[in-house]
């Protein structure tokens, strides 16, 4: 039985995945801001957050909230950790690759996340304890025993560019050893991809609690592992932990394997 914080997120995030694509035919038209150095949103962030906070709003009025476009909104142990459109660059020129994002997180820890892929009508849920499924089926990370022929998943944030030599030399060490390496502009699937099996592993810099709160718990109920770039657990995904990080996934062995490329090759260092 879906538990009631998942209900609630799924409504929320059908909402959001609403308000994409009503927008999707007008996207020459929309109003366009540049939040930092290539780093951009739009009003259609806006919008579909604020349909999201309307639900979450109206059941939890005592939550707080932690948003991509509207920051924090209250305080409190329980926290509404929203992401309404991972991907705004893809949408934006029309690829086919975003997502909405929801996690609920206690004490800095996720417990219940949702990923709504609108595009798709793909829609990971994973509860603490609980497992992760997608539309309902029960998923799990690959089996992979190694890097050796493995699909991984990374990103080139903007906010990371000064980086970009280090991140450069571990993406061609990871070549020696992995099949292939995608980019795809979405940490939240990437982190879902990984959860069922689609990507081995995932590694990025740069990520904020939005970006991977509901991802990094379907990772671990899974059956995988998340951590940062030195291979210990990532900070809180609240507002304690705001500052952008590294983050690395897959199941137990690839992301260790991963993590220890990313050691190696002085791109842990870096940070």
């Amino acid at each position: 039985m879906q538990k009631p914080a998942i209900t609630l997120m799924v409504k929320a995030a059908r909402a959001a995945g609403n308000v994409l694509m009503r927008n999707i035919s007008r996207l020459d038209a929309l109003n366009v801001v540049e939040k930092g150095r290539q780093d951009y949103a739009s009003e259609v962030d806006a919008q579909a957050e604020e349909a999201i906070i309307r639900e979450l709003k109206r059941a939890t009025p005592d939550y707080a909230i932690l948003g991509e476009e509207h920051g924090q909104i209250g305080k409190g142990r329980n926290v509404w950790v929203i992401d309404p459109l991972d991907g705004t660059s893809n949408y934006l020129r029309g690829l086919p690759h975003y997502c909405v994002s929801i996690a609920l997180v206690e004490n800095g820890e996720p417990t219940h996340g949702v990923i709504f892929d609108p595009l798709r009508n793909e829609l990971f849920a994973a509860s603490r304890g609980s497992g992760a499924v997608l539309n309902d089926r029960r998923i799990r990370v690959a089996e992979r025993r190694s890097l050796e022929g493995a699909l991984v998943a990374t990103g080139f944030h903007p906010r990371e560019r000064e980086r970009s030599g280090a991140q450069l030399e571990c993406t061609r060490r990871l070549l020696n050893q992995a099949e292939d390496i995608r980019r795809t502009g979405s940490a939240a699937l990437d982190l879902a991809y990984v959860a069922c099996g689609r990507l081995d592993a995932y590694f990025e810099a740069g990520v904020k609690p939005w970006d991977i709160a509901a991802g990094m718990l379907m990772v671990r109920e899974a059956g995988g592992k998340v951590c940062d770039f030195k291979g210990t657990p990532t900070a809180p995904v609240d507002a304690r932990g705001i500052d952008s990080r590294g983050l690395v996934a897959g199941n137990l062995r690839t992301a260790e394997a991963l993590q220890k490329v990313i050691q190696d090759s002085g791109y842990a260092a870096s940070f």
